[in-house]
């Protein structure tokens, strides 16, 4: 096994090494160490954060309540109240543990998913890092708006779903009438409401992705407009089909909520198409020959998406001219 100093040493190295090629490249074996690094990071980055979400299961922080407090939030509210089974003697909002472990699992489980999320910027830098010197300056301003996007989009989801789950529970738990009473256990109850929360979250994503094959040129917005209805009809089954209970209140807020921001995606979809298709008349795409070649730039960029030429310009030296490659019929 290496030794601590002698990793550092390694580490050292291969970071001079990187800074003397201007484009950042490696051989494959550091290639593979730097992604060994980034994991190690990761995982100690995630491990940190399960470690304070363990401590914050049962310690307020200050203004903020406790982790636990939170997730029995729904459960506990006051219309769920006639539903809940109080045994003698017992005071205040609790759920039913039926295994020796089952507290210990669910505070370690519900620890370690709220650091994820809490550190998910300094874990996620780390990939990003180990990524980002393969894209150029275009892709990597599009991979920041489209995570930051993301993470929006997420977070609404989740706070959607974390507002519908007691009107969920309460119809849930209203089916059995007066021949149930209700006592939750902790482990069933926890992983209803991360399952919410994570299927709300993931189902916010999906009108970006819509925004992001309409970039691409792969989805129009004629295309999007004339599968509208067939979209929203397929928005409610997958809402019905996705959501954990069958309350109809979580599905039909999954639903409208999915449709509304599925609306704003044909919208943007509408703007960009628009614009492109201006674009295209100013250019005079549309009046070429199918054998005349279109008038692109075909001047050449570095990483940073700078032009040679006007570096070139400004240390007064003259541009070299661009070669176009001319491609024949088998290639």
């Amino acid at each position: 096994m290496a030794s601590p100093f002698r990793w550092i040493a390694e580490r050292r190295e291969r970071g001079k090494r990187r800074r003397g090629n201007p484009d950042g490249t490696m051989s494959l074996k550091e290639h593979l160490y730097e992604l060994r690094h980034r994991l190690a990071m990761a995982l100690l980055i995630v491990t940190i954060g399960a470690i304070f979400g363990w401590i914050w299961f049962a310690v307020r922080l200050g203004p903020i309540p406790s982790l636990g407090d939170i997730m029995t939030g729904p459960y506990c509210q006051p219309e769920l109240a006639p539903f809940r089974v109080q045994f003698p003697g017992e005071t205040g909002c609790r759920l039913l543990q039926t295994e020796p472990f089952e507290s210990f699992m669910i505070r370690l489980q519900v620890g370690a998913a709220a650091g994820a999320v809490l550190l998910s910027p300094f874990w996620l830098y780390q990939f990003w890092a180990f990524i980002t010197p393969g894209l150029y300056a275009k892709e990597r301003k599009f991979a920041r708006t489209f995570v930051f996007f993301a993470a929006i989009l997420f977070a609404a989801g989740a706070v959607l779903a974390y507002w519908v789950v007691p009107q969920g529970l309460q119809v849930l738990i209203s089916f059995g009438g007066d021949q149930f009473i209700t006592a939750l256990t902790g482990g069933k109850y926890v992983s209803f409401v991360i399952t919410m929360l994570f299927i709300f979250g993931v189902s916010f994503e999906l009108p970006l992705l819509v925004v992001m094959l309409n970039r691409a040129g792969v989805i129009s917005y004629e295309l999007l407009a004339k599968w509208r209805r067939g979209l929203i009809m397929g928005l409610f089954v997958f809402a019905a089909i996705a959501t954990p209970g069958t309350d109809p209140i979580s599905m039909v807020v999954l639903a409208l909520a999915l449709t509304g921001l599925f609306e704003m995606a044909i919208q943007l979809a509408r703007v960009h198409d628009k614009r492109k298709a201006k674009q295209r008349v100013d250019e005079g795409w549309d009046s070429l020959d199918d054998d005349e070649a279109a008038p692109f730039d075909y001047t050449p960029s570095d990483a940073e998406g700078n032009d040679p030429g006007e570096k070139a310009a400004e240390n007064g030296k003259a541009p070299e001219p661009v070669k176009r490659v001319n491609y024949d019929d088998a290639t």
